[in-house]
């Protein structure tokens, strides 16, 4: 009987990083660059969209402290990850980890679950994208109708008319243009990635310097959701309440955590270029860690001067700042329209980006499990022309652009968080049961308080990240359960009895698709 523990040996994947010869990957990242790599990659739709969704749903003003919360849970996986990306350094990721560390079934639990961080993270920002297009239109006396830019689970009151989506078209081609672009192989260039990473950062400073000058304290208090909170409509209709452990007080805390947990996705993208770090040992941490310090610090400012601007309950109600919460809090500024045109636009190009980086890295991890055998061969094909896994690409085109067009944007949005929680938690104990199982492997980077004795780190990062899985509301959880039993069934028909491991082949990439695996690099959009 297979064994559906079994582990990929490590002396094999360090030979297929560099079965490549000439195409194999430089190592001239430095530190500053990987710190780049890390903000370009986590400032995006979570934090100008999510933000809002956990201060409505959850912590209101103490957003700030929900930010923290899952910093810190992203710091203990971020070591953990910096162990792996320093001792494996090849691009693959939490599957990759896992595969050597856990066996084939929990690399595969962790491959199925990235979906939900890839493709739904690539659905959920489109859906953002959607909001803000319609933001940036209504500028220039145009809109697009609310059942054409929402999903069929959406409704809302609209001057007195109830409106029910059909289809979020802006959403679905979006993603159906990037898609495309992304068969062609077209890739940005590192002076572009340089530029979006500027821009970004600066819509966030800029918004943090200005608005300072608006907040009103009366909207910090309270600075928790008190359990009879309530928020109607200006009809006197009731839109939310608050009774749930998870819905406020220092509960609310919790579960916004696990809602802005969204904005922190990203910063694992940075251990994939750990093939190209100069010092992997040094690099690696300061890269992922202080990333996540950057963005934290960001995330922190930007949430307190949002909720100081805009009451927390206004983004609890669609017609006033549910929608483009960013540019709502801006309108309450006297004097600054000009800043929110510009703020749009540039969300928009960096919303882009981030979609395209998304589906990159869900081809990614499609391609290495269909080398593996545990996906269809299908996905692992190469366009003859281009070199890209193209049938990986028009496959997610349908599956990420279904889920953008029919799907709200919240649901999709804690299903990323699932996905990712769940890949953290599995990584953190990767490196507990690796330093039991093989403690003389060279370690250029060593996780601290990680003894196996006494796996501190490790632990923690567990902990914290099944809190914030758990904080997750119930509905939620059943349809991420329902999701990993499928992908359980799914590997047992067709990943088990089609693993090349499991029937003994050895997988030696081709230098042409060594290329196409690496191409286009994320640090190039």
């Amino acid at each position: 009987m297979a064994n559906i523990f079994a582990k990929k040996p490590l002396a094999q994947l360090l030979g297929e990083a560099n079965s490549s010869g000439e195409g194999s990957l430089k190592r001239t990242l430095g530190a500053a660059n990987l710190v780049a790599l890390g903000v370009g990659a986590i400032i995006g739709a979570g934090l100008f969209v999510r933000t809002a969704a956990a201060a409505a749903q959850a912590s209101g003003p103490g957003v700030t402290l929900a930010f923290i919360v899952a910093a810190i849970g992203c710091a203990f996986a971020g070591l953990c990850y910096a162990e792996f990306a320093a001792m494996i350094p090849i691009a693959g990721s939490a599957y990759t980890y896992a595969y050597t560390t856990m066996g084939e079934f929990v690399a595969w639990t962790i491959g199925w679950a990235l979906i939900m961080e890839y493709a739904l993270g690539a659905a959920t920002v489109s859906i953002a994208w959607s909001e803000y297009l319609n933001k940036l239109l209504e500028v220039f006396g145009m809109s697009i109708p609310y059942e054409w830019c929402h999903s069929p689970l959406e409704s809302a009151t609209i001057d007195g008319v109830v409106h029910s989506g059909f289809l979020n078209l802006p959403a679905l081609l979006v993603i159906i243009l990037l898609s495309l672009l992304l068969i062609k192989g077209t890739q940005e260039s590192a002076t572009f990635n340089s530029v979006i990473v500027v821009v970004k950062v600066a819509i966030v400073l800029i918004f943090i310097a200005v608005g300072w000058q608006f907040i009103e304290p009366a909207n910090h208090t309270p600075y928790l959701i008190p359990e009879d909170a309530v928020v109607k409509d200006s009809a006197g209709k009731i839109l939310r309440t608050y009774e749930g452990w998870n819905k406020h007080g220092m509960g609310g805390i919790l579960g916004g955590a696990a809602i802005v947990f969204f904005a922190f996705i990203g910063f694992d993208a940075v251990s994939t270029a750990a093939q190209e770090a100069k010092n992997p040992k040094r690099d690696m941490p300061i890269g992922i860690l202080g990333s996540l310090a950057v963005c934290t610090v960001l995330y922190i400012l930007f949430g307190h001067v949002l909720t100081g601007v805009a009451n927390w309950k206004d983004f609890a109600d669609p017609a006033k700042g549910g929608e483009a919460s960013v540019v709502y809090a801006i309108g309450l500024m006297k004097g600054y329209g000009w800043l929110s045109t510009a703020v749009t636009v540039a969300i928009l190009a960096g919303f882009s980006s981030v979609i395209l980086v998304m589906l990159m890295g869900q081809s990614r991890v499609f391609f290495s499990m269909a080398k593996d055998g545990l996906m269809p061969k299908a996905f692992s094909e190469l366009h003859p022309k281009f070199r890209t896994p193209y049938k990986s690409n028009l496959a997610l085109l349908v599956f990420v652009g279904a889920f953008a067009a029919f799907v709200p944007g919240s649901l999709a949005g804690d299903l990323t968080s699932f996905g990712t929680l769940l890949a953290f938690v599995l990584v953190s104990a990767g490196v507990w049961i690796m330093r039991k199982s093989d403690p003389a492997q060279p370690r250029p980077f060593r996780a601290p308080l990680s003894s196996p004795s006494l796996p501190l780190v490790p632990i923690l990062g567990i902990v914290v990240c099944l809190g914030m899985i758990a904080a997750l509301d119930s509905f939620t959880l059943e349809v991420a359960m329902v999701w990993m039993l499928l992908g359980f069934v799914v590997y047992f028909l067709y990943g088990k009895r089609n693993s090349k491991l499991q029937q003994g082949i050895v997988v030696v990439p081709t230098e042409m698709e060594e290329q196409a695996f690496i191409e286009p690099d994320p640090k190039n959009m």
